[in-house]
């Protein structure tokens, strides 16, 4: 039974508040009541959220949380008190405490920050973290060129945007390679660009102009085999044609002919031809 992420256990009894379930290793925890549909059956098998409550006892949840263990996410900060900041985790009877030596600065009510979740070693209990550099991994990115991967937008920089890459390492997307609003705390799909001989690495949001050709080059075949294969459009078409029949610019549409050219694919002319 693993706390502070999603179990499927199995009802072993019902009580007058909830029902009891159990793991592999005959563990219970409590389902309150409020999560039962009333239509369930003893040995059926859950997928529930276990936590702990303000006691350290860990209970179970039908809720889904705003992240789990292991996890960076963007949080707001529902109360501060003499213990620290409590954060909306999107339960209805929990939220997330970031202790003061947990935080950069100090949190403020009604404000948001990135946080990574954890096991407290000492206590036992879920907390969070706003220091997120000792939460990644220091090791070099083994990473290739246009890879892809999960991008979770956490500062805004003059250069551009830091980021998380696949929550292990920090990654940046600089401004002019930003083609699209983002916000603090969004997760994204991005391509690495390159992982520099420091280990930081440069990210973009944008497919690298040749996966955007492979991708272009595809759609015209496509096409052609589902036209006759033939086509009125070629590299001297006007732009507009262009993105209203493939959606894409004109030098990928005009790299993609050439690709599928060199590769005996199509014949070029006023007309473009499955060979």
């Amino acid at each position: 039974m693993k706390i502070g992420q999603y179990n499927k256990l199995m009802i072993n009894r019902f009580v007058d508040f909830g029902a009891y379930l159990i793991d592999g290793n005959n563990n219970e925890v409590l389902l309150p009541k409020r999560y039962l549909t009333g239509e369930e059956e003893l040995d059926d098998i859950i997928e529930v959220f276990i936590y702990n409550d303000s006691e350290n006892r860990p209970v179970a949840t039908t809720e889904h949380p705003f992240a789990t263990v292991g996890q960076f996410c963007l949080m707001r900060v529902k109360a501060v008190n003499a213990i620290g900041a409590f954060l909306d985790w999107g339960l209805v009877a929990k939220d997330l405490l970031v202790p003061f030596s947990e935080q950069r600065v100090r949190m403020q009510a009604g404000r948001s920050y990135i946080v990574y979740i954890y096991e407290d070693p000492s206590s036992h209990r879920i907390v969070a973290s706003a220091k997120l550099d000792k939460f990644l991994n220091k090791s070099l990115p083994d990473y290739y060129h246009r890879q892809k991967v999960d991008v979770l937008i956490t500062q805004q920089q003059e250069i551009g945007y830091r980021v998380i890459v696949d929550g292990q390492f920090w990654g940046m997307i600089y401004n002019n390679e930003l083609y699209q609003t983002v916000n603090i705390g969004e997760h994204h799909m991005g391509f690495i660009k390159q992982v520099r001989d420091d280990g930081k690495i440069d990210v973009t949001l944008s497919k690298i102009e040749k996966m955007r050709v492979d991708d272009v080059a595809d759609v015209i075949l496509q096409y052609l085999q589902e036209n006759g294969g033939s086509m009125p459009l070629n590299d001297k078409s006007s732009p507009n044609d262009i993105m209203r029949v493939f959606n894409c610019s004109k030098k990928d549409f005009k790299k993609a002919l050439g690709l599928l050219y060199k590769q005996h694919k199509v014949t070029l002319g006023e007309n473009v031809m499955l060979v």
